[in-house]
C-alpha cells in the first residue's frame, strides 16, 4: 500500500503579513520538493468538506462563532498577538482540518496505508476556547475525536514532536480517558506548560521537557520513554503532531536535530505502530520555520512513511 499525501492549494490564502515565520513559503516549499520527487508511493489527495459539528465536539461553540466573525473583509485581524487572519484564511484554515479528516477516511478505508497532511495554519496550540501561537483550530485533535465519534474507537494516541508544548491538544483531552496524549518539547519555553507534573486526570498525558540545546542522541534517548508509554497504551490509531522545529537550524527554538532524526523518529514510531494498530498512522504539519531544514526534514519523515507500507 502507498502513503497519502494530503494538502490543498488554500494554504496560499492564508497571508500572516511580511516577517511572520508561520508564512506560504513553508508548506510551498514542502510541497514544491515532493512534486519534484514524484514518488509513485505518493498518493495525493485534496481534503473533504465535513460536517461542522465535529469542530463543535472540539472547540466551544462561542469560540467557533468568534472565529468565523473574525476574518476580515479585507486587511488583517489579531486572534492573539501572535496569530494574525486575512480574507483568505477563512478557507486555509477549514481545508487543514478537512485534511486530517481525509486522511483518516483514506486509512480507515484502506486507500493508502498511512498519511501526511502538508497544510497551514497549524492547530496543536489552540485551546477548546482560545487562538494561540499561529493556530486557529485544533486540527489533531478534530481528528482524534472524528476517530472515536465516527469510527467508535477508543483508543487514540497523540505523540507531538513539535519544539513546543501543545499546550491546547493537551487542554482539550486533559480530561479524556480516550485519547493518550505526549509531548517532547523545549522547556522551560513557548508557551510555558508541559511540566512533567501535568498528567491529565486519567494518567493520559505525558510530557517529556527537554532543555535547549538538546541534541540529537539525548532526544532519541528520550524518545524511548514515548515509545515505552505507546506500549502500554496500545493504540487502536496514532496521530502525529509533526512539529520540525526541534531541527537545529530552526530560528524560534534551540533543539540541535538534524534532518535525517525525523526519519528515525517517524521509523522507531511506526514499528511500534505496526503491533498495536496495524501501522495506522496520521500526520499532520505542525511548526517549522527554516525552509531549507523544513523541507528536508519532511522528506526524511515521509520516506520513513512509505518505507513502512
Amino acid at each position: 500500500m502507498k502513503t497519502g499525501l494530503i494538502t490543498s492549494d488554500t494554504y496560499q490564502n492564508h497571508n500572516t503579513g511580511d516577517g511572520h515565520p508561520e508564512k506560504e513559503d513553508r508548506v510551498k516549499a514542502v510541497i514544491d520538493n515532493f512534486k519534484k520527487l514524484n514518488n509513485k508511493n505518493l498518493i495525493w489527495k485534496k481534503p473533504v468538506k465535513f460536517n461542522k459539528s465535529l469542530l463543535k465536539i472540539t472547540h466551544n461553540p462561542n469560540y467557533i462563532d468568534f472565529v468565523e466573525k473574525s476574518f476580515p473583509k479585507k486587511g488583517f485581524s489579531y486572534l492573539d498577538g501572535d496569530t494574525i487572519i486575512s480574507p483568505g484564511s477563512k478557507s486555509a484554515t477549514i481545508d487543514a482540518v478537512g485534511s486530517i479528516i481525509t486522511a483518516i477516511d483514506g486509512v480507515q478505508k484502506k486507500d493508502f496505508k498511512n498519511a501526511f497532511c502538508a497544510v497551514r495554519p497549524p492547530g496543536h496550540h489552540a485551546e477548546r476556547d482560545k487562538a494561540m501561537g499561529f493556530c486557529i483550530y485544533n486540527n489533531v485533535a478534530v481528528g482524534a475525536h472524528y476517530l472515536i465519534d465516527n469510527y467508535k474507537l477508543s483508543k487514540i494516541a497523540i505523540i507531538d514532536f513539535d519544539v513546543h508544548h501543545g499546550n491546547g491538544t493537551q487542554n482539550i483531552f486533559f480530561d479524556n480517558e480516550k485519547v493518550l496524549y505526549i509531548s517532547t518539547h523545549q522547556f522551560p519555553f513557548y508557551p510555558g506548560s508541559g511540566t512533567e507534573k501535568e498528567k491529565g486526570k486519567n494518567n493520559n498525558i505525558l510530557n517529556i521537557p527537554l532543555p535547549a540545546g538538546t541534541t540529537s542522541e539525548e532526544y532519541l534517548n528520550a524518545y524511548e520513554f514515548v515509545l515505552k508509554k505507546i506500549r502500554e497504551f496500545k493504540p487502536e490509531f496514532i496521530l502525529l503532531s509533526a512539529g520540525f522545529d526541534a531541527h537545529k537550524n530552526d530560528p524560534l527554538a534551540q533543539f540541535q536535530l538534524d534532518s535525517k532524526d525525523f526519519y528515525t523518529i517517524t521509523k522507531r514510531t511506526l514499528e511500534l505502530s505496526k503491533l498495536y494498530c496495524d501501522g495506522k498512522v496520521v500526520s499532520i504539519l505542525e511548526g517549522g520555520y527554516d525552509i531549507l531544514a523544513l523541507q528536508e526534514s519532511t522528506q526524511e519523515h515521509v520516506e520513513a512513511l512509505i518505507e513502512s507500507n
